[in-house]
């Protein structure tokens, strides 16, 4: 199986796979690196226990990034129900000037902008259901109710999040208008913490793993600071911020973005998250 062969008949790769007729590297588990006849090397994520829509929402998120044509993302070359292929990306290390790169061409991608709040396929952020009903906002409300809440809910149900960390996210929630400054929906990632920007060798900073969908910019920007947060933090922010300025006051807003992605690591992973969460949650309350 070369390239051409894959391109016109990619509904036969998981015979082709089972019966060792691919050279298949595992990287980890349900990663592998698939190397053609030709030569060429592919990034594979299989699943046999994914959900219905999984993985056809991370193959939706990545071509819809794609088509803005401003920051790199691997081609989509395969997607089947329970497995996803992709160009593989070689890694390199992040430079100053693929930070600038980055930082520059995240903006050109919110700016491309997004017909609504949400998405036209249903989402999925890690392992878990991401709401992704077309609304036409206003931001505050629709995060609240699609972003914090459900993750919220699904935290104090698990009990991964205590009573007085619970009781900060929904004054939060219900007073979200205080904390939030209001934009038409962006073109954003959607889980953009430092892991799923990878470094190429190619001096670029690639985008990968998205759970995209158009929402606020700021949250794309606000969740790459989290978990030690991405190298060259301040040259990407510089860049970004020379090309497409933030309203005032944006460094005050940062824990209200990160509020969902750590929402859904506490209801998913547990409460290992849930100092992370009133951390957060306390910074948004103060102002």
């Amino acid at each position: 199986m070369d390239m051409a062969y894959l391109r016109a008949h990619p509904e036969h790769l998981p015979t082709f796979l089972t019966h060792q007729r691919i050279r298949e590297t595992p990287v980890r588990a349900g990663i592998s690196r698939l190397t053609l006849d030709d030569g060429v090397s592919l990034f594979a994520k299989s699943d046999e226990q994914a959900p219905e829509g999984y993985f056809a929402a991370e193959a939706a998120g990545l071509r819809w990034l794609g088509e803005a044509g401003a920051v790199p993302v691997p081609e989509m070359i395969v997607a089947l129900p329970h497995l996803i292929v992709t160009e593989w990306v070689e890694e390199g290390q992040a430079s100053r000037r693929a930070a600038e790169l980055l930082g520059r061409g995240l903006a050109a991608l919110h700016r491309s902008g997004a017909e609504t709040f949400g998405a036209p396929w249903p989402g999925w952020i890690g392992p878990l259901p991401l709401d992704n009903t077309p609304s036409g906002g206003p931001w505050s409300g629709w995060f609240a109710e699609r972003r914090l809440l459900p993750y919220l809910r699904l935290s104090a149900d698990r009990g991964a999040l205590s009573g007085d960390g619970v009781a900060m996210v929904e004054e939060i929630i219900e007073t979200i208008d205080r904390y939030g400054v209001e934009e038409p929906p962006a073109r954003i990632h959607g889980d953009l913490w430092p892991g799923n920007l990878l470094w190429g060798a190619d001096g670029r900073g690639w985008l990968v793993d998205p759970a995209a969908h158009g929402g606020h910019r700021e949250t794309d920007l606000a969740t790459l600071s989290l978990f030690g947060g991405v190298t060259q933090l301040d040259v990407l922010m510089g860049a970004y911020r020379a090309e497409w300025p933030l309203a005032d006051g944006w460094e005050r807003r940062v824990p209200l973005h990160q509020l969902h992605l750590l929402l859904v690591h506490t209801a998913a992973f547990g409460a290992q998250f849930a100092d992370a969460v009133v951390t957060a949650a306390t910074a948004v309350l103060r102002g």
